[in-house]
């Protein structure tokens, strides 16, 4: 199929298959499109895939690895160079345009990688900002060039596209030294203690409409059902289960009674459902892992109690500044889920 004059083919010389049934609507749509615009989204989105693809080859993640910032950060920032350097100068005059126009290729890239589940909703959820604030800077940069017509401008936007691929390798050489922190949460409760801390020890289990946890059922995680305590002392053991699959054992290290519960948490990853979390946020994974978690009770007066609950995890990665803001938002929306449905069991009477 030819485009209009002045048009171009969408995919033409190119062997897209993969899209199957939606390369024909692709290709009707092509013809009412630029062609300066066409080039300046799909070359973008065309060699972010082939990066993705390239880096999810090797298994090892010895060499290239998309949990590096040589892929979170240079992938997004080359898709923003070249969608401007592809782009006509008349826009690309426009501050407004260099900025905001290497969002498109990269909301492009989302919605296909999605559907060809090379990456989860959860995963893109987070490094969304990352990757427009990315586009954005390497839109700017390649805007001055363009503008100022630099020589050898196609030289260094290509040497932009080869930054992930020459980056990655150097900064698995450095040594990721694991980040510890921690969540803490609570909750004030009018109910006596021993209401409390019964539902405290044993979480019975938790239907739909109770869950509260707002931000991980957007992020598709999955919710609590329920962690009973099998007897109340030191040693003491539960399973904390979670649907899709999901379970952690938690075994008791320091226990006051109603006053005081440490319990180490552990999640066998290789246990995990594939579909219960994304292979790079899953906990007891090589990125992200939850250590233990404590429960404090704290009387504020005749008839009010503070219930603490607080957490300490641990994530791998070489943009811990960026992961743990995310990690601690995650675990807080749980624990502060855990701590409303305690805290209405309590104050309801019911008690186990």
């Amino acid at each position: 199929m030819k485009g209009l004059p002045g048009q171009i083919n969408l995919f033409a010389a190119a062997d897209l298959s993969i899209f199957g049934f939606y390369y024909p609507i692709l290709m009707y749509f092509s013809r009412f499109l630029p062609k300066k615009l066409l080039i300046s989204v799909i070359l973008p989105v065309v060699f972010a895939l082939f990066t993705r693809v390239l880096f999810g080859l090797d298994q090892s993640g010895e060499l290239l690895s998309v949990m590096t910032l040589a892929f979170l950060f240079c992938v997004p920032f080359a898709m923003g160079a070249i969608t401007i350097y592809f782009s006509s100068i008349e826009d690309v005059e426009k501050k407004r345009y260099r900025v905001m126009m290497p969002w498109v290729p990269i909301i492009v890239f989302l919605v296909v990688s999605i559907a060809l589940t090379l990456e989860g909703w959860a995963c893109w959820f987070m490094v969304l900002p990352l990757f427009m604030g990315a586009a954005s800077i390497g839109g700017l940069i390649a805007g001055y060039y363009k503008i100022k017509q630099h020589k050898r401008e196609t030289l260094k936007i290509s040497l932009l596209a080869f930054l992930p691929l020459l980056l990655s390798p150097l900064e698995q050489q450095l040594t990721n030294s694991p980040g510890r922190y921690k969540a803490d949460t609570y909750i004030d409760i009018h109910a006596p203690k021993e209401n409390i801390w019964s539902n405290v020890t044993r979480v019975s289990e938790i239907s739909a409409d109770q869950d509260k946890g707002w931000f991980t059922r957007l992020l598709g995680f999955p919710r609590p059902i329920k962690a009973e305590l099998n007897y109340q002392g030191l040693g003491g053991y539960r399973k904390a289960i979670f649907d899709k699959g999901l379970v952690f054992d938690e075994v008791v290290t320091e226990y006051e009674h109603q006053r005081k519960m440490t319990f180490t948490i552990k999640a066998n990853p290789y246990d995990i459902p594939s579909t219960a979390m994304d292979e790079h946020v899953v906990i007891g994974g090589a990125y992200f892992d939850v250590l233990n978690g404590t429960y404090e009770l704290e009387q504020l007066d005749d008839n009010t109690f503070r219930l603490h609950l607080f957490s300490h995890f641990k994530l791998t990665t070489s943009f811990n500044f960026y992961a743990s803001w995310w990690a601690g938002w995650i675990m807080k929306d749980i624990q502060n889920n855990i701590l409303q449905i305690v805290k209405d069991r309590a104050e309801n009477g019911k008690q186990i």
